[in-house]
């Protein structure tokens, strides 16, 4: 598995600005929502995916990745590890650029079906933790 400063720089900066966030819901109390208010302070435009569909943060939500009507660069997964593999597969299914599975969140097998499949992706990282270190 690579974690590489240079993969997690490149998907926070050149990948493209709009991140489905899955496992986003308006629990305020669940890291995904606080994360994802971090994304947008750094300018990404947050997709909530989860099965209410409910706005979050002024994003319309999505009950899946498939519903969401426009291209995602990222998905950022809040799931747990034994789902993950499955939002994986299905961010390749949409045409997604890369992944990126929450701390916590591991899957090798899924890594690598996701790499393989061309997409960039880190495995149990934070990117409100990583974007403050891109300086």
């Amino acid at each position: 598995m690579d974690n590489a400063t240079e993969t997690i720089r490149r998907i926070l900066q050149e990948t493209g600005d709009t991140w489905a966030v899955v496992g986003l819901s308006t629990n305020r109390s669940r890291a995904a929502y606080g994360v994802a208010e971090v994304l947008q302070r750094f300018g990404k435009r947050v997709v909530p995916v989860h099965p209410k569909a409910e706005p979050v943060h002024g994003e319309q939500g999505y009950a899946s990745l498939a519903e969401i009507p426009f291209p995602v660069d990222v998905v950022d997964v809040f799931v747990n590890s034994d789902l993950a593999g499955g939002v994986a597969d299905e961010a390749v299914a949409v045409g997604a650029k890369a992944v990126w599975f929450q701390l916590g969140v591991v899957d090798e097998e899924a890594y690598e079906r996701t790499r393989a499949a061309g997409l960039e992706m880190v495995m149990d990282r934070c990117p409100a933790i990583e974007i403050p270190r891109l300086g």
